[in-house]
């Protein structure tokens, strides 16, 4: 028995080091490594400065395009009023108006603002001659008189006339009939169970369909809102067509593609989702200027 024990002693170590290389051999196991999670939460945006009536701080994932969106307005001039660059860079904490500034005049080179008070009436009294002094005579011999200035009395300048900057007029604006130099498409499959009425508060086109549907670019141009920070639209992609004209598909399951991308049309770009009422819903708008339109004169007919 110490014998047999003694021999088993010896080989254990062999043993356990061929199972454990056969089993190397088998299966490779590592242990998976430690996700890190983040909980600190981003400090709120602060203005830049005290926000009156009338403007909009920039929130984190704002863009001028979904800004303009959101207020109806022409993102060229939206940028235009806060003078931004032809980039469109805006940062958050930016206060930005939402309406045109205060008019401004040419005067001799400078610009100025306008008057907020109204210059006095113009007085009846008649403008005075000039006075002069009255001609002292000279006798010989004296002491030459001393000198008077001489004084003349003018009338006081009249105010100077603003030279108003002659105002270019906007393009003609292109009717929604043209729709641009490429063909539209309609955005996905299904029935329209929405039409356009501004009046109703519908801004475009609601198509029925299923969740995961795929919802498609109605026309070529640049991606420049994807995201979900815009209230009542759900995921939203918004495309810029040209520089008159932008589409628009909220309620979106799944977006596939990023801002800053180039899509054709008939891309596939997202999934349709679930709108306000629970229901799979693709909601579908154009936009003139910052202005919604009807969708359907873009269209092709069914």
């Amino acid at each position: 028995m110490s014998l047999e024990f003694h021999r088993l002693a010896r080989i254990a170590p062999l043993l356990a080091a061929s199972l454990a290389g056969g089993c190397a051999n088998l299966v490779s196991w590592d242990p998976p490594p430690q996700r890190e999670v983040h909980n600190q939460q981003l400090p709120p945006v602060t203005p830049e400065r005290p926000v009156a009536s009338g403007e909009y701080m920039v929130q984190r994932g704002d863009t001028m395009y979904s800004i303009a969106f959101r207020n109806n307005l022409d993102y060229r001039e939206l940028a235009r009023w806060n003078a931004v660059g032809s980039d469109y860079l805006i940062r958050p904490g930016q206060v930005l108006r939402l309406s045109a500034p205060p008019q401004v005049a040419l005067v001799e080179g400078d610009v100025v603002s306008y008057p907020t008070q109204e210059p006095p009436p113009p007085s009846n009294r008649p403008t005075p001659l000039p006075v002069e002094a009255p001609t002292i005579p000279i006798v010989p011999g004296a002491a030459p008189a001393p000198r008077r200035p001489r004084i003349v009395a003018h009338a006081p300048p009249s105010p100077v006339e603003p030279v108003v900057r002659p105002t270019v007029p906007p393009p003609p604006v292109i009717t929604s009939e043209s729709g641009g130099p490429y063909k539209w498409q309609w955005p996905t499959q299904g029935d329209v169970v929405r039409a356009y009425n501004p009046g109703a508060g519908s801004k475009g086109l609601d198509f029925a369909g299923k969740v995961g549907q795929p919802v498609f670019a109605a026309a070529p141009g640049k991606v420049v809102y994807s995201g979900s920070a815009l209230k009542g639209y759900g995921e939203l992609i918004i495309i810029k067509h040209d520089d008159l004209r932008l589409s628009a598909y909220g309620y979106n399951r799944t977006r596939l593609v990023n801002e800053g991308q180039m899509v054709s049309g008939g891309q596939h770009i997202a999934e349709l989702g679930l709108g306000p009422e629970n229901k799979p819903i693709l909601h579908f708008e154009i936009r003139e200027r910052g202005q919604p339109v009807n969708p359907v004169p873009y269209l092709p007919p069914r």
